[in-house]
């Protein structure tokens, strides 16, 4: 009898340690949007993430080299970001990075690793991307991220060539 009661001691402490290991994953921001989810209706209630309403006075720290990332998609979410540095400094990232990286825009995660994994902070690169050289400014592009339309963004465009590097001549 003793032995069941053990056996039943040691299984309660396994689950309970499980349980652990899962209540991070669900503890993260409640507006975490993860790939596959339906994003398409920003909670209204929900705050907007961290951004700079205004340009940069100081230098910005440079992205991560595009050439760290084998992904076509990931190495051209890099260069783009490379390229709007200012613009992005301007956005906010509805990844919620601001809560659980401490990230300031979303430049922020390009400076780091963090938009090599995620599909929203690389949908709005591209989208930021897109809309700059549509002449819209960082105002009008934050809107519109604020509004959802980085959501439209067809990155199946941006997975197939290697985008050149800004200095390279164009073929």
């Amino acid at each position: 009898m003793k032995s069941l009661a053990k056996v039943c001691v040691a299984a309660g402490f396994l689950a309970a340690a499980a349980g652990l290991l899962v209540l991070p994953q669900f503890a993260a921001s409640p507006a975490q949007q993860m790939t596959g989810m339906d994003h398409s209706a920003q909670a209204t209630d929900e705050p907007t993430p961290a951004f700079h309403a205004k340009p940069p006075q100081d230098a910005l720290p440079p992205t991560m080299e595009a050439s760290l990332f084998t992904d076509i998609q990931t190495f051209n979410a890099y260069v783009v970001a490379s390229r709007i540095k200012k613009v992005l400094y301007q956005q906010p990232c509805y990844c919620h990075c601001d809560r659980s990286q401490g990230h300031g825009s979303l430049l922020d995660c390009f400076v780091s690793r963090h938009g090599s994994g995620c599909d929203i902070c690389q949908k709005e690169d591209f989208y930021a991307y897109e809309q700059t050289h549509k002449g819209k400014t960082p105002t009008q592009i934050r809107e519109g991220i604020m509004r959802g339309d980085w959501q439209k963004v067809d990155t199946a465009k941006f997975a197939k060539n290697y985008l050149p590097p800004q200095n390279a001549p164009a073929k």
